[in-house]
């Protein structure tokens, strides 16, 4: 398949709420006047011809060529930019003069719709009819997912080379063709009032991510005061899990050996009661800089922020009660949110990347205290960037013994050192954690 864009570093903590934060309805359900304009004053000859000649079936048509319009640009500009669709997208928005909210949502929802169903489409066609089909079978399956056959998801759904790299399931295949769930994460112990302030929102089964909301409206919440007072921040449940899988203490030193934008980083320091150190690294400056804000809005100061390229030479020669590892991967957990992401990634992404998955592992071993944990995560399942990572290390340093943990999803499953969580079992991203302890 030809690659549509470059690809990107992927990230477990990164959520899109133009394209999570939905409306509800249905492009063929939708009544003429969601898209009604400002009412035009009647009463003349020439009011009333522009009453007529601005029905609301021509808004409505006005309307929805204008989404296929706007989201075929953003595809076209993605290809010749060779940028992701998602930043084109929110570009493209932020210029676009008198789009309402909800115009942005079907945008977005259009272009999202193209790369998750781009293995059924027929190209041949001019790209705004190619949206309208993709829009089209994306509404079909949410109506009844039982109108695409196993057979036609594992035909269409993913690259062939995926087969060769994990264990493909249907069930995997059919969850990712679903649009994302949008995760929140409150302040600690605020879930139930959060949801109180924002509405539309639901907790996950279970008692341990207590914090973990899913939020199913259409407000813009990064407009919402409840999110400039820093009360919750968008993240996976399954990056929430992570954190709850590492379980600092309050006082303890801890290093987010590849911090990206800092959302691990935020929920560590929570659970350490904005109390010890945190040592937040990351190769890209700009994302740092994006974790200090974030910081700043969420009002956590027991951290420092270090540039760190994964070499052999660590930013500090702290011992650590901990490090967390969420290493730069293939990304092919994120592929319901990402979908774009199919058709970018290839094998040797794969390949490449092990490789700096297992140099990151033993670079950061050595600043790891006695008792103290090692935590590997990514958010992928392919074998060579999961358990082969984890037999690798583990290989190299008996001075590490696995740990055990339970599973935050599934309640009374026995405790492992190792576990795989599949987006069908979670309602988030795909991900794999590994932990040790040292000896």
């Amino acid at each position: 398949m030809k690659q549509l864009n470059p690809r990107r570093r992927a990230s477990s903590d990164e959520s899109n709420p133009r394209q999570a934060a939905r409306p509800k309805r249905q492009f063929q359900q939708r009544q003429p006047s969601d898209f009604r304009s400002q009412p035009r004053h009647q009463g003349t000859a020439a009011s009333q011809h522009d009453s007529e000649t601005d029905s609301p079936s021509k808004r409505l048509d006005d309307s929805l060529n204008r989404i296929w319009s706007i989201a075929a640009t953003v595809i076209k500009r993605s290809q010749e930019q060779t940028k992701p669709a998602d930043d084109v997208l929110r570009d493209t928005l932020r210029k676009e003069e008198e789009l309402s909210p909800m115009l942005g949502r079907e945008i977005a929802r259009a272009v999202f719709s193209y790369y998750r169903w781009f293995g059924w489409l027929g190209k041949t066609r001019p790209l705004p009819a190619v949206l309208r089909q993709a829009v089209e079978m994306a509404d079909a399956f949410a109506m009844d997912n039982a109108s695409i056959t196993d057979d036609s998801l594992i035909e269409h759904c993913v690259p062939g080379w995926v087969s060769k790299v994990l264990p493909i399931s249907v069930n995997w295949l059919r969850s990712i063709q679903f649009d994302p769930e949008l995760w929140l994460r409150a302040r600690r112990g605020s879930a139930n009032a959060l949801a109180d302030c924002l509405g539309h929102c639901r907790k996950p089964p279970g008692a341990v991510l207590s914090d973990a909301l899913c939020y199913g409206g259409a407000t813009d919440l990064f407009r919402t005061p409840e999110f400039h007072a820093g009360k919750f921040e968008l993240q996976d449940i399954t990056s929430q899990a992570v954190a709850l899988v590492c379980a600092p203490e309050p006082r303890e030193t801890w290093w987010d050996a590849c911090a990206g934008e800092g959302g691990k980083t935020l929920h560590l320091s929570e659970l350490m009661e904005n109390s010890g150190l945190i040592w937040a690294s990351d190769r890209a400056s700009w994302r740092l800089q994006r974790l200090k804000r974030r910081a700043a809005r969420a009002r956590i100061f027991n951290y420092r922020s270090v540039p760190w390229d994964g070499g052999s030479r660590p930013p500090t020669k702290t011992k650590f009660d901990g490090v967390l590892v969420d290493a730069p991967c293939s990304g092919i957990g994120t592929w319901q949110r990402n979908p774009q992401a199919r058709w970018t990634t290839s094998v040797n992404d794969v390949i490449e990347l092990a490789a700096i998955q297992k140099r990151l592992l033993a670079n950061v071993a050595e600043s790891i205290k006695p008792g103290g944990k090692l935590i590997y995560s990514v958010c992928t399942m392919t074998a060579a960037e999961t358990s082969e990572v984890a037999a690798a290390f583990a290989g190299a340093r008996n001075d590490f013994e696995p740990m055990s943990f339970p599973n935050p999803f599934v309640s009374g499953e026995p405790e492992s050192s190792q576990q795989f969580w599949w987006p069908h079992e979670t309602k988030g991203n795909g991900m794999f954690v590994a932990a040790w302890r040292r000896r």
